[in-house]
């Protein structure tokens, strides 16, 4: 039934429904990636999927910067000394390092004032965003609007990401050049001028919302991805083990590894897929509206009614996977021990809305999972048993735990 509102009958859900919390972000409906619809929304998907494949996938200099991104990230876990640490924060470094070179066409240091409190800023958003309090908002928009409480957080975040992305759009603005775009916001401002009296988005103000629905999808779901994979293979050494093993195997201890690795890696390929299907990133997908009076799986939807897409039900289907509950990577390995693709694997969703960054989330997970564990074997304090148990925001967030970082 997901695959059918999705895909079968895409063009009747495809538009996002009104909300009071994202109309008092977003101006309504008719700015930014995820929450626009209509012509801004087509036209704003369209070309920011064609930046990212410009300055992301077409690149072989992308692979590049996450294999350096992945080894300034194994210096700061070095920096640990072998004590117990937090390795949320450093994944985080890590991964939206990668996000800013597409759209500012920079890296920030791990210790860049401006940086860190930008993803303060981010976590605090996407966990809010989820809440208890987002929901009430939209419920009792004009009481929640006079009361103090966490829900303010959304809207002081999101100014204060706003601000931090303006000034980099006019650091763009003082050395542009239109024969060689640099990056996603100089392409945006070159589109921008030639379309000047263009009702598909392209202008100032919008630029920064696209910029923030950017950072918010880009660096928030592969950095959980990875932190639910130190949690996994923590909790299954064996697991990590054969990991290890088949890197070792493949690739080796000194050559950094490449995409042209992953068709070698089966296995590893297989526990990268398994770990997105258990932890389960984005539980409940985006809520979508009917465009029209249409039946969905037997049930007549009237127009205008909200429908949440329940990617769990997917991933956890006891009709598609042998074993739902339990993490297992056979899930996506033949008798053989090749890689088998799952049409019930969806954690970026499907259809016109399916996360239009997949394929760079992709090379993320694949290049940074296979240098951290190519490097260094994960362990946890002794005695503490790491919790499956997450919690729920706008994205699925393990609870705080610690990791050892040794030398592999």
């Amino acid at each position: 039934m997901v695959k059918e509102a999705l895909v079968t009958q895409a063009d009747n859900f495809v538009d996002r429904p009104y909300s009071p919390m994202v109309t008092r972000i977003y101006s309504g409906n008719s700015a930014g990636l995820f929450f626009s619809n209509g012509n801004v929304w087509r036209r704003q998907r369209r070309f920011a999927m064609a930046t990212l494949r410009t300055f992301g996938l077409a690149r072989s200099s992308m692979e590049q910067s996450i294999c350096e991104e992945s080894h300034h990230l194994q210096e700061a876990m070095e920096r640990e000394k072998g004590e117990p640490f937090d390795p949320v924060p450093l994944l985080n470094n890590a991964v939206a390092n990668i996000i800013c070179q597409i759209v500012f066409g920079r890296r920030f240091d791990y210790s860049d004032h401006k940086f860190q409190s930008m993803l303060k800023n981010l976590t605090e958003m996407a966990y809010l965003e989820g809440s208890i309090w987002a929901l009430l908002y939209d419920a009792f928009p004009a009481l929640m609007k006079c009361l103090p409480g966490p829900h303010n957080g959304i809207f002081s975040n999101s100014k204060c990401l706003e601000a931090s992305i303006r000034g980099e759009i006019e650091r763009h603005k003082l050395d542009l050049d239109p024969s060689n775009p640099r990056d996603y916001i100089d392409t945006f401002l070159i589109e921008e001028k030639l379309n000047r009296n263009s009702q598909l988005g392209f202008h100032d103000a919008n630029l920064v919302l696209c910029c923030l629905d950017l950072f918010l999808a880009g660096s928030e779901t592969t950095s959980k991805t990875l932190q639910w994979g130190l949690i996994y293979l923590i909790k299954n050494p064996h697991i990590q083990e054969k990991v290890q093993a088949e890197i070792d195997r493949v690739i080796g201890q000194t050559r950094q590894p490449t995409m042209a690795d992953k068709p070698n890696l089966p296995y590893t390929d297989a526990v990268i897929h398994e770990i997105q299907r258990v932890g389960n990133i984005v539980p409940l997908n985006g809520l979508r509206t009917a465009a029209r009076d249409t039946m969905l799986g037997g049930y007549f939807i009237p127009k205008g009614t909200s429908v949440m897409p329940n990617l769990t039900s997917v991933l956890f289907d006891r009709n598609e996977w042998e074993a739902p509950d339990t993490f297992n990577p056979e899930h996506f390995l033949d008798a053989e021990g090749r890689f088998v693709r799952r049409e019930a694997f969806l954690p970026f969703s499907a259809g016109k809305r399916a996360c239009l960054g997949e394929g760079l989330a992709r090379m993320e997970l694949f290049l940074f999972f296979v240098s951290l564990f190519q490097k260094c074997h994960f362990s946890t304090l002794d005695g503490v048993e790491l919790s499956t148990e997450g919690i729920t925001g706008a994205t699925r967030t393990p609870l705080p735990f610690k990791v050892y970082a040794e030398a592999h």
